[in-house]
């Protein structure tokens, strides 16, 4: 026994050729002599035999010997056998086989003291080590010396909230997997699906509860790969940054914003800082934002185009009625 409390086994041991029968009836009848398993291609070579001599011109090889007496038997099982396995992998047989025990190559790994025992895995938070281990297509069939590493990785790689994986071979029967997680950075609204990006626009995950809901929210195709330029635009906004809940980018060009009370602001395609800074001062100036607009264009650089709710509108129509009364009958 090893260290570890394997029972150490010969090739000949494991695989059961110490118990094959040389002098059976099946072996003799292929050309194996029946008399014994020490004949002439397993006897000692301290036991030689007295052949009567022979001139050496009319000497034989021994391989050319024992190619003219066993070759032709050798040759028929080979034959034989590879039939066998091209059937078996044309009839599908052999896909089967490898997919419930492994390879040959892994079955004889892991019989001779390198099987993948256990796997350590780090660096997960938002993914579970189980998702990691299904993800890594790693199981009981694989053996550690016929892992291929770079197969695994690239395996992790394609899952979208991993954005670097490391794989290590520790041997004789473990593996290291390392992972580094992208961070849940935005959200991103496309044909009315939601979902989770991370700070390289790469989705990470649908939306499917509130524990995000807290994150910057961008609408449109091609928002998720400028949710940079966003952040930036919005963290120059000063007091209106609180009251800004979502930004759509329009056409892939420019941005609109949208507020918690529900108005649309146009941003320009070139210099929009600027204009969001002017709106800031109108708002601390005026209140702008609480006088009941639909929209805001700010796209003109000398003028600010709003759009009044019909409430609104009646409204303001009301209050200019009252400072501007129309003149009765007869006055002037």
């Amino acid at each position: 026994m090893d260290g570890g409390g394997r029972i150490l086994r010969s090739l000949s041991e494991a695989f059961g050729l110490s118990s094959i029968a040389w002098d059976r009836p099946l072996f003799a009848g292929a050309g194996f002599p029946a008399h014994s398993a020490t004949s002439s291609l397993f006897r000692s070579a301290g036991a030689p035999t007295q052949p009567a001599r022979t001139p050496r011109a009319f000497r034989k090889s021994w391989f050319l010997d024992f190619a003219r007496r066993r070759g032709t038997p050798l040759l028929v099982f080979s034959l034989i056998g590879t039939s066998i396995a091209y059937g078996a992998i044309r009839g599908g047989g052999y896909a089967a086989f490898v997919e419930q025990y492994g390879t040959l190559g892994d079955i004889v790994a892991r019989n001779i003291g390198f099987p993948v025992a256990a796997v350590a895995i780090s660096g997960e938070s938002g993914l579970t080590q189980s998702e990691i281990l299904e993800a890594s297509g790693i199981s009981g069939k694989n053996s550690l010396a016929f892992l291929d590493v770079a197969e695994i990785r690239d395996r992790l790689r394609a899952v979208p909230l991993v954005k670097e994986a490391s794989v290590r071979k520790l041997y004789p029967d473990h593996v290291a997997i390392e992972i580094t997680e992208r961070q849940p950075y935005a959200l991103w609204q496309q044909d009315g699906q939601l979902s989770v990006i991370a700070a390289d626009g790469t989705v990470i995950d649908t939306m499917r509860d509130g524990r995000f809901a807290q994150l910057p929210f961008v609408v449109g195709e091609g928002a998720n790969t400028h949710i940079s330029d966003y952040l930036a635009l919005i963290g120059k906004a000063g007091d209106l940054k609180s009251k800004i809940r979502a930004g759509v980018y329009v056409a892939e060009r420019r941005w609109t914003l949208s507020t918690t009370n529900g108005i649309e602001i146009m941003l320009p395609e070139h210099n929009p800082e600027r204009a969001l800074a002017a709106l800031a001062s109108l708002d601390r100036e005026a209140r702008i934002l609480d006088k009941g607009l639909i929209s805001l264009d700010l796209r003109l650089p000398d003028r600010v185009v709003a759009r009044l709710s019909e409430e609104a509108f009646a409204q303001r129509a009301d209050e200019l009625g009252r400072k501007n009364p129309k003149p009765k009958a007869g006055q002037t």
